[in-house]
């Protein structure tokens, strides 16, 4: 596997969740630097070594609502 892709969007309580692509792998975290930690150690964690992904890929979404 060249890379996995996370999606990653904001949690309505605060802090980010992040849940992959084809893979069953969900994380989260307070601030996207902890989110990294969390979602590197989600994928090291869920791949034996030497078969995980070489790159993971964060897609990270915002929602903003304006009133018109």
């Amino acid at each position: 596997m060249a890379e996995i892709h996370f999606i990653v969007e904001q949690a309505p309580e605060g802090g980010y969740l992040a849940r992959a692509v084809g893979v069953d792998i969900f994380t989260e975290g307070d601030d996207l630097q902890s989110l990294h930690a969390q979602v590197r150690d989600a994928v090291h964690c869920h791949f034996d070594a030497g078969t995980g992904p070489d790159i993971i890929r964060l897609h990270i979404t915002r929602e903003e609502v304006l009133t018109a």
